[in-house]
């Protein structure tokens, strides 16, 4: 009985991925960022980046059921302390996403996941006398959001990346007090599956 069910899970594993379906294309968006601070630091406005960048969507044979993932430049930036904060970093989203079948001409769908960044840019930026900005070399996020595919191959996205931890911090008087920043975004993206 354990070989036989070992079979059955074996040729299971075996013949899911051959199923499974594969499309690229390729990605772009816009980010409204929210840099938020764990204590007031004067003006931190909301500010327009964006992401472009390959991507590969993987439709999974249970029904609605898919996985997408992508290596994106993802380019935000807020003000602090009257300059503009701009963070740099190669995002590598991997969402888990359902959908509904609206017919053949287009489906909509939920989709959630890790994200993984890492900072490609300048990691420091002195904002005023005694006060610098410093951002990680990496950090982790989660995606959120919702989407529509039309004719198999557009899809547009909206949806929130909120960071886990940190993202910078500020350091006032060389050290003396520091301040945590993150840079959650909301975000709207349009993807091209070839």
């Amino acid at each position: 009985m354990k070989k036989f069910l070992s079979i059955i899970l074996l040729t299971a594993a075996i013949s899911l991925p051959s199923q499974a379906q594969i499309k690229f294309g390729a990605k772009a968006g816009v980010n409204l960022t929210n840099m938020s601070f764990s204590e007031s630091v004067g003006d931190k406005s909301n500010r327009a980046g964006f992401f472009v960048g390959p991507t590969v969507l993987i439709n999974l044979p249970i029904v609605g059921l898919g996985i997408d993932a992508s290596a994106l430049y993802d380019q935000r930036e807020a003000k602090g302390q009257g300059q503009t904060i701009k963070a740099q970093q190669i995002a590598i989203p991997i969402n888990v996403r359902y959908g509904v079948g609206l017919g053949t001409m287009a489906s909509i769908f939920a989709y959630a996941g890790p994200q993984f960044g890492f900072n490609v840019g300048s990691k420091e930026k002195n904002l005023a006398t005694g006060v610098d900005w410093k951002l990680a070399s990496s950090n982790f996020s989660i995606n959120m959001g919702i989407g529509v595919m039309a004719l198999n191959h557009l899809q547009v996205t909206a949806g929130y990346n909120m960071v886990c931890g940190k993202t910078g911090e500020i350091s006032v008087n060389n050290g003396v007090k520091t301040i945590r920043g993150r840079d959650h975004a909301w975000q709207i993206a349009a993807t091209y599956y070839f």
